[in-house]
């Protein structure tokens, strides 16, 4: 046996069940051995979308993404997705193939270590073959315990030198971090202070519904979310929904009218607080999170906790059950039905559609009448990125991908692959725009052949969006980020999709006919969208860059 294989076979040892890549002749071997070692393998057509695809799939799952990358451009192709996944904190084991030590005038050379920690990724390397099943387990277990990609350079020579018989053995992770019991204390005597509490939860929070609940019930708080959080609280009477750019101005409202803001597992970052203008100059900000130096790196915090977001929970609730604490009445019927009332659907708007373009608030309502209610939604980047999350849906935590901590356009496809196969038992929803969606154009093919239940979602403005709303009102030029028509529908039919082009909401029974179908193969909606409506968030985006 090989490293190579030996490596392979340790890993799915571990538990590895779900591998992404994209096959060279240098990372050929150690996913063939995956494969042996039980796990599935998706092969995607770009790097960065395979990198994107694992991203995805870790963040819905709570497993570590695995891919697999060739030497050198394999590892260069697929850095904006590392990135991503670096600035996101999700956890990614990348096996990347990397040149023999002696091979100093290979093609493929490059310094694959100082790229990967150039964009905040860890770096490890198989030493040699003594070593090789060992490296391998030290980079999954930092990938857990540091929630970060972590890159595994494996240098040809040692991958093709013989094994050394090896023990895969994960060594114990570390318990959660409790509170202190004095900063327990300040946040219950900041709470007991509170007359109007909001609970902000952010992606450190996704998999505690079931403790934060009972504190948000115990002290009466409203509660709200990060967008990359969204659905968290899905169902819950007292749900603001996003907070930031996506809120509704009932929830924007709500929120600046808090008293006190305690987070958990959330970066209080620009887009959650508009620029920190959303929550109130007045209010107390308390910020809970398992690194120290995430407490008040975006916004002001007069309160910082360094703890798990389950054990602060729990332990906040007990201290408040030990005083008695009762809620002020920030929860009052009113309130109630101001939320029920005052989503985004309910705000009123004058159509624009043109009937040869459709109104992208139009399209969006009449998707969330004929989509399945159990399905998950994933966005790419770009002026239209606020119309799905805003007026769909969200059914639950793991409803929801937004792959948006590097803001690249053109991940949205793969993240919805990756979405689709960590959840194939619900539809998968991709919002793209024109832009990204020809970025992506290649992944098209990817989502035929693995038979996924998807509908992809082209927001068709025939531009940049962004730019265009941005530098057009003050006199700019914005030809260079315009664009002619794309036949996106020819495209999608192309790759094997079923395909429509739509212009009014009537086009959209298309849509009808394939639900009612039972989504059975991939469906591509072609929307020509009005240019002219713009996303009221926009004006946000450009701020503090």
């Amino acid at each position: 046996m090989t490293v190579a294989a030996a490596v392979g076979q340790a890993l799915g040892g571990l538990g590895v069940r779900q591998v992404f890549t994209l096959l060279g002749s240098g990372n050929f071997v150690v996913t063939n051995a995956l494969r042996d070692a039980g796990a599935a393998v998706v092969s995607g057509r770009h790097e960065t979308a395979v990198v994107t695809m694992a991203d995805a799939y870790a963040r819905l799952t709570g497993e570590v993404g695995v891919v697999t990358l060739h030497q050198g451009p394999g590892l260069t192709n697929a850095m904006t997705g590392i990135a991503e996944a670096a600035k996101s904190r999700t956890p990614l084991l990348v096996l990347a193939a990397d040149t023999a030590g002696a091979a100093v005038r290979s093609n493929f050379r490059i310094d694959q270590g100082a790229l990967v920690a150039a964009v905040g990724a860890g770096v490890e390397r198989l030493h040699g073959p003594e070593s090789a099943v060992a490296d391998a387990v030290r980079a999954y277990r930092r990938a857990v315990v540091e929630r970060r990609p972590v890159v595994l350079n494996m240098p040809l020579d040692v991958q093709a030198a013989p094994a050394v018989p090896g023990t895969a053995r994960l060594a114990p992770l570390p318990a959660p971090v409790r509170p202190n019991a004095a900063d327990v204390t300040a946040l219950a005597d900041a709470l007991a202070r509170a007359e109007r509490p909001v609970i902000l939860a952010g992606r450190g929070a996704r998999p505690y519904r079931a403790d934060l609940e009972p504190l948000a019930e115990r002290t009466g708080a409203l509660v709200a979310t990060s967008a990359v959080a969204a659905g968290l609280f899905a169902g819950n009477p007292w749900d603001l929904g996003i907070s930031g750019g996506f809120a509704s101005p009932v929830a924007a409202e709500l929120l600046a009218g808090a008293d006190l803001v305690l987070g958990f597992g959330v970066s209080l970052t620009m887009w959650t607080t508009r620029h920190g203008r959303l929550l109130g100059a007045g209010a107390t900000v308390a910020q809970v999170d398992v690194d120290a130096d995430a407490l008040g790196a975006n916004h002001r915090v007069d309160l910082g906790v360094l703890g798990d977001v389950a054990e602060t929970a729990r332990d906040l609730l007990a201290e408040l059950d030990r005083r008695d604490h009762r809620p002020a009445g920030w929860r009052s019927g009113a309130v109630r039905d101001r939320i029920a009332t005052g989503g985004r659907r309910d705000e009123r708007y004058e159509d624009a559609g043109t009937g040869d373009a459709i109104d992208p608030r139009t399209l969006t309502i009449a998707l969330e009448d004929l989509l399945p209610a159990d399905r998950t939604l994933a966005v790419d980047s770009g002026h239209f990125m606020g119309w799905a999350p805003m007026y769909l849906t969200i059914p639950d935590a793991q409803g929801f991908v937004f792959t948006q901590g590097f803001q690249s356009v053109g991940l949205g496809l793969a993240t919805a692959i990756g979405a689709a196969v960590g959840r194939p038992d619900r539809v998968t929803v991709a919002a793209l725009g024109d832009g990204g969606a020809l970025m992506a154009l290649g992944e098209l093919e990817t989502v035929v052949r693995l038979g996924l239940r998807m509908l992809v979602v082209v927001y068709d403005d025939g531009a940049y969006g962004a730019e265009v709303h941005h530098f057009g009102p003050d006199g700019h030029p914005v030809d260079l980020v315009q664009f002619p028509p794309v036949d996106f529908a020819g495209f999608g039919r192309a790759a094997g999709f079923e395909a429509v082009t739509v212009r009014r909401p009537e086009d959209l029974a298309a849509v009808a006919a394939w639900v009612a179908g039972g989504a059975a193969r991939p469906m591509l909606v072609d929307a020509k969208v009005v240019p002219t409506v713009v996303a009221d968030w926009l004006e946000e985006a450009f701020r503090g860059h």
